[in-house]
């Protein structure tokens, strides 16, 4: 482990509201950033505290890159479900089934996330917090 005390993963952290918290958690702690865009990413390249994970944050596998890559930082405080899918679907302008993939596919980003992160903080033992 390194400087910092903690660690947090934050997903769609590359832009807008996710860049925004991850420079805000990263003043006193590692965080590593899963995002889908390569390009999003390269201003964490500049920063001692961040560090990219580009991939999707549905995938299992990249959620467990991230995870691994914050605790060797050190311990994992906190997991961000920020990542989204952001496109029209208004339910009178398209079908029912379209707007529910939508919602599902964005439901399985923060699903994901929260499995990973749950199933760690289960095995270091860390006590939850509200």
């Amino acid at each position: 482990m390194t400087g910092a005390t903690s660690s947090y993963v934050v997903t769609g952290g590359g832009r807008g509201v996710g860049r925004a918290i991850t420079e805000r958690l990263a003043t006193d702690a590692h965080v590593v950033v899963i995002e889908l865009d390569p390009d999003a990413v390269a201003w964490t390249e500049r920063e001692r505290q961040t560090h990219p994970v580009v991939g999707s944050a549905a995938d299992r596998d990249v959620a467990r890159k991230a995870v691994r890559l914050a605790e060797e930082q050190g311990p994992l405080a906190g997991w961000v479900n920020n990542a989204a899918v952001f496109r029209d679907a208004a339910l009178h302008a398209v079908p029912a089934r379209e707007v529910l993939d939508l919602v599902a596919l964005n439901l399985g980003l923060a699903m994901t996330g929260c499995a990973v992160a749950v199933r760690r903080f289960l095995a270091a033992g860390t006590p939850a917090r509200s």
